[in-house]
């Protein structure tokens, strides 16, 4: 065993004994040292005294500050104390095409390797591998990498997650993402599901209670859905301050995600134009090619003008039927992502004219949230995670809702797992034959699949309806679609 793990340590220590002898390829040898102490430090906590040392000679060198080498430091303080670096962060593992603009990553991109060979090279004005910038960039990824990934062990606190969170989010920024964007999309790549296990770890493992009891450590939480999934669990066991703290983080989440959701719905554009509505008179409305055409008999060859009497409008309204929306959410715990998701898109399309929406959500029991429904906040207040689930005792509810079928949507968002499979699929084959669009949804999270229970799967497939999932752009161009 010793003598595999003298193999496998590393260059050996002559090779960066700080006399200056790197061999014949210095600027491979001194990234090699970099990466090597990278990958000791992720992997065994005691530091290697001739790794540090020559880490320390190579980040001297390079004029940056030693500030990189230590994992206790925060991305956000190094670029705090030396604005200079934000640049260099931004976008440094980007793919970069051939016309050198970076390509955001779509969550494909992977951590450079142990050679650096997935950081693309640095050209010089020769078009040959600028040594030197490529030793940098490795120094500047090592830190990316040890601050996200070296995550520890024991207790979290509040500040520590903080801090975890804004380090990735300046890993997301070297991908080219925007901050969130992977971990918000954690089933979409394999890399945000990293992401998004190691933030639900750093959640799982801090005294939640305790920080929302203090108003202080509570306010240094960023909402996140690994955190809101843990408050969702845990409602039940806080009051006082910590139950208000904890609505506070509930409200910034769900606020936040509304935002979005409700842009998505504005810019999906269906339904045919209803051209008895006047055009509204703005400028974005204004029909530039038709006024031209329309206006062409007032062209005065001497004056070299043409003379415009009359303005031409787009129409941009849309025809729409009043209908009845039916969201039906199932409250088991790995439907966490899609309950959040489904039950604020609810609430945006209660707010729409014409359209009657409805929620339940069920477990063993159903649970009748309409009051609610503008209201998603509450709705997610009065939810309980986790439990058995019987759709049938949902159907029971969700039947007397129907009065028209041919103007009624039915969304039904589980996995499927059901106590009496054969009795809540014969209900929703049901309602289907008799004119109502049912619309089955897996998962309708920020991105990606989640386990559907094959058989309904298959079942749906069968009876046309195929089961929705990933992102929640498809929910929302099916629901428009329906009710234009």
């Amino acid at each position: 065993m010793n003598e595999r793990k003298d193999q496998t340590s590393g260059p050996a220590p002559d090779q960066f004994s700080g006399d200056g002898a790197w061999g014949h390829d210095s600027d491979a040898n001194r990234r090699q040292v970099l990466y090597w102490r990278l990958l000791a430090r992720l992997f065994e906590p005691q530091e290697q005294p001739s790794l540090e040392s020559a880490s320390v000679a190579i980040v001297d060198d390079l004029g940056l500050p030693a500030a990189l080498l230590d994992p206790t430091v925060s991305v956000d303080t190094v670029v705090q104390r030396f604005p200079e670096l934000a640049a260099e962060f931004r976008g440094l593992m980007a793919t970069q095409p051939a016309d050198g603009s970076a390509v955001p990553a779509d969550g494909s991109a992977a951590p450079p390797a142990g050679d650096g060979s997935a950081a693309p090279p640095v050209a010089s004005e020769t078009g040959e591998r600028d040594g030197a910038v490529e030793v940098r960039r490795a120094a500047l990824v090592s830190k990316l990498l040890l601050n996200v990934f070296a995550t520890g062990s024991g207790n979290v606190t509040a500040g520590q997650l903080a801090r975890w969170q804004a380090d990735a989010g300046w890993f997301e920024r070297a991908l080219g993402c925007e901050p969130g964007q992977l971990r918000g999309r954690p089933t979409a790549s394999e890399l945000g599901g990293v992401l998004a296990g190691l933030e639900g770890d750093l959640v799982s493992r801090m005294r939640l209670r305790e920080v929302l009891a203090d108003p202080a450590l509570a306010r240094q939480l960023t909402p996140s859905m690994s955190l809101i999934e843990q408050l969702l669990r845990d409602k039940a066991n806080l009051s006082g301050v910590a139950l208000a703290n904890a609505k506070a983080l509930i409200r910034r989440f769900v606020d936040e995600v509304a935002e979005v959701l409700r842009t998505q719905v504005e810019k999906t554009s269906v339904g045919v134009l209803d051209r008895s509505v006047p055009p509204k008179r703005v400028f974005r409305n204004l029909d530039l090619d038709r006024t031209i055409w329309k206006n062409l008999t007032n062209w005065s060859p001497e004056d070299q003008r043409l003379y415009v009497d009359r303005l031409y409008y787009r129409h941009t309204a849309r025809r729409t039927t009043p209908a009845r929306l039916i969201v039906v959410v199932d409250q088991s715990g790995s439907m966490v992502d899609a309950m959040v998701n489904c039950t604020i898109l609810a609430s945006i399309f209660a707010g729409l004219p014409k359209v009657d929406v409805h929620l339940v959500a069920y477990d063993t029991r159903a649970l009748d949230l309409t009051p609610w429904v503008h209201d998603p906040f509450e709705v997610l207040l009065r939810t309980q995670l986790g439990g058995g689930t019987d759709g049938t005792a949902a159907l029971n509810l969700v039947r007397p809702k129907i009065a028209e079928p041919k103007n009624t949507v039915l969304v039904w968002i589980s996995d499927y797992y059901e106590s009496n499979p054969q009795g809540v699929f014969d209900g929703l084959e049901a309602a289907h034959r008799s004119g109502v669009r049912v619309i089955p949804v897996g998962s309708v999270s920020s991105g990606g699949q989640q386990s559907v229970n094959p058989w309904f799967r298959q079942r749906f497939k069968d009876l046309g309806t195929p089961v929705l999932s990933g992102h929640i752009r498809k929910l929302v161009f099916e629901l428009k679609s329906f009710l234009s």
